[in-house]
């Protein structure tokens, strides 16, 4: 049981509290309610780019970093096609540093030309070394598009092309951040060895007088429902052949989601789950396999990926998956194989919620979701999970109308 306290000020910052007596230091994690998703399909890669920005000083403090790592701390940040989250670990004597510098950068990022060249420099910079010239680093910059035609899903984090990064112009950059850094729109989660009253003062003296802005109406085009198989082939160097197939899933907040999860794990979690067995191990046709779900917020991906043994054709791969898939909805899983998931699930899960960061970070997420208390009510969701459910939830989501398949064909680099 993770224990948490809630308290939202009055300009609309809902800030969340975990108390740990066990540790000396602190985490403050803010989360911001923007995502890829929320892009402007003429101009990508915005959130990510702030990510970098939100480093890049502000008004009052030209440097982040240095007044942190001056007190025993570090930070770090990572954004999705959901969020934008940053964080701060130190020691929690010097925890008002981290106050201090997150809400000023709330209140008054510095918007100076330098600061955008800069960060639009590392951008690009990312851009190419991780999707471009990195093997397989664009096959998310392919994926998406295949299996989205309507939803910004369609596009990933980094951006849908390095020119929107490129032609990022200071208004835009300026309207994106008022419209989506502000207290209405964040989510702060305080953790460490503290008590609550004294982490309410603290937070309204840093956060209390930043105006709150307005929480955007978040006014997304859904994506249809999908009716028919979709496949393409890409030609790059890459070392060998590789295979991307990509099964529509229900959103985070439906329960299915759940299951679709746990359908996941049977099919390629680990070396005993089903393709890994029939398909690398029994029949040889892959050097790996495995399964897995985007976790998204909205309509989700069930990806099966992996990478061809030399000599086995894309065909002989997808003919034997999909007679895999089809003997895996014919039959439930047995109780035995349903009670090793939940074991390794649980195992996971207590083992990731010993860290004091993933803790503050999963309360965020779950707050974001509708009750930071999702954090300790998702297990029963699980156990509640049945064999027929898991066959239910393969029959609707393993169909060909519902694959979008890339395949990555290795040619050699002097073609």
């Amino acid at each position: 049981m993770i224990h948490f306290e809630r308290y939202i000020l009055k300009n609309g910052l809902t800030l969340l509290f975990h108390k740990d007596t066990t540790t000396p230091l602190a985490v403050v994690n803010t989360l911001f309610d923007v995502g890829a998703r929320d892009e402007s399909e003429e101009k990508t890669g915005f959130a990510h780019l702030f990510e970098h920005l939100m480093f890049g000083g502000s008004v009052n403090i030209p440097d982040f970093d240095a007044p942190l790592q001056m007190a025993g701390g570090e930070s770090n940040a990572f954004t999705s096609n959901d969020i934008t989250n940053y964080y701060d670990v130190l020691p929690k004597t010097n925890i008002e540093t981290a106050l201090w510098l997150e809400s000023d950068r709330m209140l008054s990022l510095a918007f100076t030309d330098k600061s955008l060249e800069v960060q639009r420099n590392v951008v690009i910079e990312e851009f190419k070394q991780r999707y471009l010239n990195q093997p397989y680093g664009d096959v998310w910059l392919e994926l998406r598009p295949l299996a989205y035609t309507k939803h910004p899903y369609k596009w990933a984090t980094i951006g849908k092309e390095i020119k929107h990064i490129e032609e990022a112009k200071m208004e835009d950059v300026k309207a994106f951040f008022k419209k989506h850094y502000c207290p209405a729109n964040a989510i702060l989660c305080i953790a460490g060895n503290f008590e609550f009253e004294e982490i309410k003062a603290l937070v309204e003296k840093w956060y209390g007088d930043i105006p709150a802005g307005i929480k955007p109406a978040r006014i997304l085009d859904a994506e249809p429902i999908q009716e028919e198989y979709r496949e393409k082939t890409i030609e790059r160097a890459v070392p060998t052949d590789a295979f991307y197939y990509a099964f529509k899933m229900p959103e985070r907040r439906n329960e299915l989601y759940y299951i679709a999860d746990l359908l996941s794990d049977a099919l390629g979690r680990d070396k005993s789950a089903r393709l890994y067995v029939s398909l690398k191990k029994e029949q040889q046709l892959t050097a790996e396999i495995g399964a897995y779900i985007t976790g998204s917020m909205d309509d989700g991906l069930l990806i099966i990926s992996g990478k061809l043994n030399e000599g086995v054709s894309f065909e002989q791969l997808d003919s034997a998956l999909w007679k895999e898939l089809e003997s895996f909805k014919q039959a439930e899983i047995s109780e035995a194989e349903l009670k090793r998931m939940m074991n390794k699930l649980r195992t996971s899960r207590e083992f990731e919620e010993q860290g004091l960061l993933n803790r503050a970070m999963n309360l965020c997420h779950f707050e974001l979701l509708g009750d930071a208390n999702g954090i300790n009510e998702e297990h029963q969701i699980y156990e509640a999970i049945q064999p027929s459910h898991i066959q239910e939830t393969a029959m609707h989501i393993l169909k060909k109308t519902n694959c979008s398949l890339l395949k990555v064909k290795a040619i050699s680099n002097d073609k």
